[in-house]
């Protein structure tokens, strides 16, 4: 069994020997991109488990062992993690937790603080917590992030956003239902074995694959009828997470509706262009600046390139270049404006509606400051320069019931159905009224198109007599 070992400031480590005998739980925010990071992590021969679990004791859990001021997004995560301990289903002796870090102002930096004083409060402060930073904030000797484990997260996270993007367009119109799901599980397959042969991690190669996933997507059997498209934003835990935001995804299908979700590069690219907003307002190290710089780059480029792929098939909507969504906000915020999602929420925002998405969800937790004024305090200023926008915010707590975000929602989606309606009435209002020659003309086509006993029972004009009085038109123009 592996030694427990303490670095000077009394943190428990995660050692190479624990590396071989522990299993390592991980919490799930986005499905498609996590169960591929997942696997990834265990190409590296970690022993992981993600948690997809999704009932009621884990808000109770999180309620015990943490603070109730604490963010909502905070509480579930460790109130999952604890939860999935306590169940009886992991060795306690043996079992780690893994958790990211931004290293930013949002209080999502300090969960694993938090998660380790509510691991003390329950008895259970021998079970080491990994950190997943960029920022050298943690270090394990049983763990680390090598350039192949780091390009296998990244290619993950840009192959999971085209994926879901396009799967999110298919599934509301699909003819065979499943078809969508089959073909997101036969991806996710696919590149999975790609990354555990080194493949599919070379521009040619991503290029390729991103091609290959549009037409496969683009061949999948839709009828594409009118349908209300709902944006979903807000903070990143619950906009993405089905256990955060109570299956919302889920719940806009069964009212109809395509949701609409923005990716995950752009929160990765916001957080990189931080680092060089930081070094313009306050000053930097050249060498530091260039590096950061220098990786912006490289998955901007990725970013355009799955764009370029989804742009060939005109049936989907591809998104918006990080460029142009900070470029749409700099009327309402500045780029300093950085906490939590920052000016990212408002923009995600503005490029739905300039694509033609009015209707919006903005996902609200309990705790989150700043994305409650980048979000909800942003609503009125979007609407004086887009008054077509119909923007609900919806709160998100451990005493908000399930009923009254959906109500809530409903009542947003009416609104939606109304003025779609009161749109399709205008254009027949508007359709120009069809001359009797125009009507004659429509009659003669439609009679080509059917035989002449279905034309009969049809009641349609006469052939014949329709080719007369079209023959002696032309004369008398003559």
């Amino acid at each position: 069994m592996a030694k427990l070992i303490y670095d000077k400031n009394g943190r428990l480590l995660f050692t190479k020997e624990m590396k071989e005998e522990y299993t390592i739980l991980m919490p799930q925010m986005l499905p498609v991109h996590f169960g591929m990071m997942k696997r990834c992590l265990e190409m590296e021969g970690y022993k992981v488990d993600m948690l997809t679990t999704n009932h009621r004791a884990i808000v109770n859990t999180g309620l015990k062992y943490v603070h109730n001021d604490t963010c909502y997004p905070a509480l579930l995560v460790i109130g999952q993690l604890i939860e999935a301990i306590q169940s009886g289903r992991y060795d306690v002796d043996k079992t780690a937790l893994i958790i990211t870090q931004t290293g930013g102002g949002c209080r999502a930096s300090n969960y694993i603080h938090l998660l380790r004083k509510a691991l003390k409060k329950a008895g259970l402060e021998k079970i080491p917590v990994i950190s997943i930073n960029l920022s050298g904030l943690e270090k394990n000797p049983g763990f680390k992030l090598n350039l192949k484990l780091i390009m296998r997260l990244v290619y993950s996270m840009v192959y999971g956003d085209i994926i879901v993007l396009l799967a999110n367009q298919c599934r509301p119109y699909e003819i065979e239902k499943g078809a969508t799901d089959k073909m997101v599980e036969f991806w996710e397959n696919e590149l999975l074995s790609q990354f555990e042969k080194s493949e599919g991690l070379g521009p040619a190669s991503f290029r390729e694959n991103l091609a290959r996933i549009a037409e496969d997507f683009a061949n999948i059997p839709v009828v594409r009828v009118p349908k209300v498209r709902v944006g979903v934003v807000g903070e990143i835990y619950i906009k993405y997470s089905p256990f955060g935001n109570n299956n919302l995804e889920d719940f806009l299908l069964s009212e109809d509706c395509e949701p609409v979700v923005p990716g995950l590069i752009d929160f990765i690219l916001f957080k990189i262009d931080n680092r060089l907003v930081d070094a313009d307002l306050y000053g930097s190290n050249i060498f530091k600046r260039a590096v950061v710089g220098l990786l912006k780059k490289y998955i901007s480029a990725r970013q355009h390139e799955l764009i370029a792929a989804v742009r060939k098939y005109p049936q989907f909507r591809a998104p918006e270049p990080f460029e142009v969504i900070k470029a749409n906000v700099k009327d309402y915020l500045g780029y300093g404006n950085k906490m939590g999602e920052g000016w990212l929420l408002t923009g995600e925002m503005l490029e739905l509606i300039n694509d033609g998405i009015v209707d919006i969800v903005c996902t609200q937790p309990f705790g989150c400051l700043p994305n409650h004024i980048v979000g909800k305090g942003m609503i009125r200023a979007i609407k004086n320069r887009h008054p077509e926008s119909n923007i609900v915010a919806i709160d998100y707590d451990p005493g908000a019931t399930k009923i009254n975000q959906e109500n809530r929602i409903k009542l947003m989606l009416s609104n939606a159905r109304a003025r779609m309606e009161k749109e399709r009435s205008s254009e027949h209002a508007d359709a120009p009224v069809l001359t009797a020659d125009a009507e004659t003309y429509s009659d003669k086509e439609y009679s080509r198109s059917v035989g002449a006993e279905d034309a009969d029972i049809l009641d349609l004009p006469d052939t014949q007599a329709i080719n007369k009085k079209s023959s002696s038109t032309n004369t008398v123009q003559q």
